[in-house]
């Protein structure tokens, strides 16, 4: 199957059902009152991790979710049916992201965690709720409420407690075949990892836990150079990063300080929290000559820093590095990039509403007696409301009022006989 850790598609909910505006006709039952049932609600859109995917073609293929709308009420207080819901299953490690604000809607942890992402909207009131004892006959009903829709972008990160990072070539397949089950690839030349390579590992008291060779990163990466975000995204979660060096310098080419800070540069300009994780670094091919060189003036350089010296080609040291990583991962702390802020935690995860700040409400002067009037409180009353009766149109005026939009035609000069457009009806002002 095609590793695929980025996807775009919409996703919408389903409208409720319009309430219903109906009225006894019993024999013998003069002048019978209103019967109209209330509409269904619309379905959900609802994502579930699964431990069972590894990739999201599903999702790149596919580019739009929509659940069902709820059916309209009925006579006799008949109520609609409710919208089938629509569910998507996702790897565990994908992150949604509305792509509109890049707000983070959801972030699956775990196996058959389950998110509803956008909720469907209400089913309207049917008559039968209005009658009161001023009006015992109501023609008054409410439309359903339009659901929740949302452009996504999914990214999956890899759900590991170590990343390796280095450039390509530093030997971290090699590294991680020598510490796990892992079958990664090994060749000698550049990008032999294209993909997240996945490892379980175990130092010598039994302490367990995941490690993934990360892609080669080169100069720029951070930029989109090479595989570039392709690997990026993928760090993100990790609690540990590993940078694994070779510290042979490529047998003596290469100036391996330069090599640790150039990507050292690169994971921070990506995401400045980057530099916040616990890092180990890893000066690997310590059996060469060159490297025994290179290892002296690199912690002369960088003396506060935790090295590890270990060959993973001929398992030097390796058990020194797995109980140095099993030690880090006991004190660090299981929390995403995206949580961190500055030098401080944040101390809970933000809860996504779904509720949109309200937007003021606009009235403009189109000229020659001629009005427009926008606003998301406005568009909420256009569509609950329908002017389909007499009596939705007295309700639908009153709540205009109360949200102070005919004070505002006021104000600004409106007139009798002026018109006034409120998205598709247009009314004429009679004040």
């Amino acid at each position: 199957m095609k590793f695929v850790d980025v996807a775009l598609f919409d996703i919408k909910a389903g409208k409720g059902g319009d309430g219903a505006v109906s009225f006894r006709h019993e024999l013998f039952v003069a002048n019978g009152g209103p019967n109209g049932g209330d509409g269904g609600d619309g379905g959900n859109v609802i994502f579930i991790g699964d431990e069972g995917k590894s990739s999201l073609l599903d999702l790149k293929l596919q580019k739009n979710y929509f659940a069902f709308d709820g059916e309209k009420g009925d006579i006799k207080n008949m109520h609609g049916k409710d919208g089938k819901d629509i569910f998507v299953k996702v790897p565990v490690g994908t992150v949604l992201i509305n792509q509109e604000n890049q707000d983070i809607l959801a972030d699956f942890t775990k196996e058959g965690q389950t998110i509803i992402l956008a909720h469907g909207g209400k089913g309207g009131k049917g008559n039968a709720r209005f009658a009161n004892s001023r009006n015992k006959a109501p023609t008054i009903f409410e439309a359903g409420e339009l659901g929740e829709k949302f452009s996504i972008r999914a990214e999956l990160k890899v759900l590991a407690d170590v990343g390796f990072v280095g450039l390509p070539n530093a030997g971290k397949s090699t590294l991680l075949r020598a510490i796990s089950n892992s079958k990664a690839e090994v060749a000698d030349y550049p990008f032999t990892t294209i993909n997240p390579q996945l490892g379980v590992s175990r130092d010598n008291q039994g302490r367990s836990f995941t490690v993934a060779d990360l892609p080669g990163l080169i100069e720029g990466a951070s930029l989109g150079r090479g595989l570039g975000h392709e690997f990026l995204r993928h760090i993100e979660r990790c609690r540990i990063i590993c940078h694994v060096i070779d510290m042979s310098g490529n047998y003596g080419t290469e100036d391996v300080i330069k090599n640790y800070e150039l990507i050292r540069n690169e994971l921070i300009t990506y995401n400045l929290n980057l530099e916040k994780r616990h890092e180990i670094i890893v000066a690997n091919k310590i059996d060469l000559v060159e490297a025994q060189i290179n290892i002296i003036d690199f912690k002369e350089h960088f003396p506060n820093h935790q090295i590890i010296e270990i060959s993973g080609a001929k398992k030097i040291n390796i058990n020194s590095l797995l109980t140095a990583i099993a030690d880090a991962l006991q004190t660090t702390k299981d929390i995403p990039l995206w949580e961190i802020k500055g030098n401080e935690i944040k101390e809970g995860v933000k809860i996504y509403t779904f509720e949109s700040p309200t937007k003021d409400i606009q009235v403009m002067n189109l000229g020659n007696g001629r009005w427009e009037v926008k606003g998301e409180p406005v568009f909420k009353v256009y569509q609950k409301t329908p002017i389909a009766t007499h009596d939705n149109l007295l309700l639908f005026n009153e709540k205009m009022k109360k949200l102070g939009v005919y004070e505002t035609l006021r104000e600004k000069g409106a007139a009798k006989g002026d018109f006034v457009k409120i998205f598709d009806i247009e009314l004429e002002w009679m004040d």
